[in-house]
């Protein structure tokens, strides 16, 4: 029996992805007493994008496949960039996101003093020092890859300079870029991150939590990993850009003398149709592209949240990509697909019609009102039915309707017969146009009492089915029509002489003005549906008693699997 064991465990250990084989050889072997405790640390500068929310599931998940903890902490070291409601809006995405930090919550701010104290101890063993070039300055002196820095004319100050110095830069004496505190490495090492990087400059500016208490502030890449030793992290799993910063991290840990976390590299998400750089983000709501951070277009949590997109379908998409090691482009598509999954089996069905052309059913008594039954979502039998009103006059979508149609299109048509879905077959008798602009006006048809909907009679075949809504019992709401933000593949890949902003789709919101069954007139805001035939959609934080708003989160299919891609 010890073979077939032996077999089914190594088939296992081949399934985990590298960060898990990490971890599970860690704790096989009793390092840092097998513990597992990870980290999700933001900076405060931003919202979340889906790229964070890959990052988010896979720290907590690893703390709680192997029964250990998961730190939030921000690294809020620029108080030129962060504000309070980038840490509000963070809290609030990881929470929604299904994750608890519980006691957990640290800030990289908690520890200035601490972090202070390992610069002293840098100065103290001739490794740092104060340095009174310009940004500029140390920028032209640093070299190149191949070609060495230059040493700075400060570089040999004493200990007791450098000490005194950097004691009166925390006491503000000295004002903003005046002077900076660096480390005294390598100028001829091939990372450019060891050749002698600032670890302080002066910020005579308030901090969102210490005030005016700090007028120097530790550099992200000296803050990161002293915070992650002091919170006795186990795995420290950061994004690839940081794997050329590891050096660094480790330099400092071993001068210092302190607990060494294991720092671990996994590719960033990159997703198509998109972009999730800070920067271009900020952009975008800056120049009024979008109409904000939570813009429905938008890649961030707060944004795909207000979409209608679920927490359950982000764990998935995070769970479905896996942890590679190599960068790569995920197809948005696999995101849609994700939601849609999610969407079929929890969403109730309504009948909505965006784009609406009346028909008339000639021999259908005028003041008869018939309630049909409708199944509110045929992968749940616990959601139970719903009645439909069905009256002499209805809506259908206008492009459910040829005068001329071409072979394959079972749609209504002349002389053709559909099915209403839930109701009866009719057949389109004639048409009646605007005289000035020939657009249909109304389409008459007639209907066959023998083919109502669950009656012995109704099974009578024709190959259309279409979804409608009583005229006299529609909600008029609006529908905000959402697609892809870009028309490129990847918008960070501009041809030369363009920006990722000449890729902006045009067509990424479209709004109309729809009828949809009464059955609606309940929704809760963020409450989901799928639109029978069309997709699924969410109500909008817009919406009020008097007007429903409603979000398109995905079609029922992909629509862009047949568009021609932009190079």
């Amino acid at each position: 029996m010890e073979e077939p064991r032996k077999k089914e465990e190594e088939k296992i250990i081949r399934s985990l992805n590298f960060i898990e084989e990490i971890i599970e050889n860690d704790i096989r072997n009793g390092v840092n007493d097998s513990r597992v405790h990870t980290r999700f640390p933001p900076e405060p500068n931003g919202y979340l994008h889906i790229g964070h929310a890959k990052s988010i599931c896979l720290n907590f998940g690893l703390s709680k496949k192997y029964n250990g903890k998961t730190n939030l902490r921000f690294d809020d070291t620029n108080p030129v960039k962060e504000e309070v409601e980038y840490v509000d809006s963070i809290m609030e995405d990881v929470k929604w996101l299904g994750f608890d930090w519980e006691d957990r919550l640290f800030y990289a701010s908690d520890y200035f003093e601490q972090l202070y104290g390992y610069a002293v101890i840098l100065i103290r063993k001739g490794k740092a020092f104060v340095c009174d070039m310009t940004a500029e300055e140390i920028s032209e002196t640093r070299g190149t890859p191949t070609r060495p820095g230059k040493e700075s004319p400060f570089r040999h100050r004493s200990v007791e300079e450098n000490i005194d110095l950097f004691a009166r830069m925390r006491a503000g004496e000295f004002p903003d870029g005046s002077r900076v505190l660096r480390a005294k490495i390598d100028l001829t090492s091939p990372n450019m991150h060891m050749r002698d990087p600032v670890l302080y400059r002066i910020l005579h500016t308030h901090h969102h939590r210490t005030g005016n208490q700090w007028c120097i502030y530790p550099m992200y890449d000296f803050a990161h990993g002293q915070s992650d030793s002091i919170e006795r992290i186990t795995h420290s799993i950061c994004t690839l850009e940081f794997e050329v910063h590891r050096p660094l991290y480790d330099w400092f840990i071993h001068e210092i003398g302190i607990y060494a976390p294991r720092q671990i590299e996994f590719a960033r998400l990159n997703m198509t149709y998109t972009v999730m750089s800070k920067r271009k983000l900020l952009e975008l709501v800056r120049d009024g592209n979008v109409t904000g951070w939570d813009d429905p277009r938008m890649p961030t949590i707060c944004g795909l949240r207000r979409r209608g997109y679920t927490p359950e379908s982000i764990r998935n998409f995070a769970e479905t990509i896996g942890v590679a090691k190599r960068d790569n482009i995920i197809d948005v598509s696999l995101l849609e697909f994700c939601i849609r999954e999610d969407l079929n089996k929890r969403a109730n069905r309504l009948m909505a019609v965006l784009d609406p052309v009346k028909i008339v059913i000639d021999n259908y008594p005028e003041e008869l009102v018939e309630e049909m039954e409708a199944v509110n979502n045929p992968e749940d039998e616990t959601k139970g039915k719903r009645k439909l009103p069905f009256t002499k006059t209805i809506f259908i979508e206008r492009d459910d309707f040829m005068e001329d149609p071409p072979n394959k299109f079972f749609r209504l048509a002349p002389g053709r017969e559909v099915r209403l879905k839930a109701a009866y077959i009719i057949k389109c008798e004639h048409v009646v146009k605007d005289p000035k602009t020939g657009e249909i006006e109304e389409i008459h048809c007639t209907y066959d009492p023998l083919t109502k909907s669950g009656m012995p009679e109704s099974n009578r075949k024709v190959k259309g089915t279409l979804h409608w809504v009583s005229e006299k019992y529609a909600i008029k709401t609006e529908v905000r029509l959402y697609d892809r933000l870009f028309v490129m593949e990847n918008p960070d890949e501009a041809e030369e002489g363009k920006t990722y902003l000449d890729y902006l789709n045009p067509d990424s919101l479209k709004i109309v003005t729809a009828m949809i069954e009464p059955a609606v007139k309940n929704a809760q805001i963020l409450e989901k549906y799928q639109f029978e035939r069309i997709g699924y959609f969410s109500v909008d934080h817009d919406s009020t008693a008097q007007n429903l708003v409603f979000n398109r989160v995905v079609s029922l299919k992909d629509s862009w699997s047949k568009v021609e891609k932009v190079k």
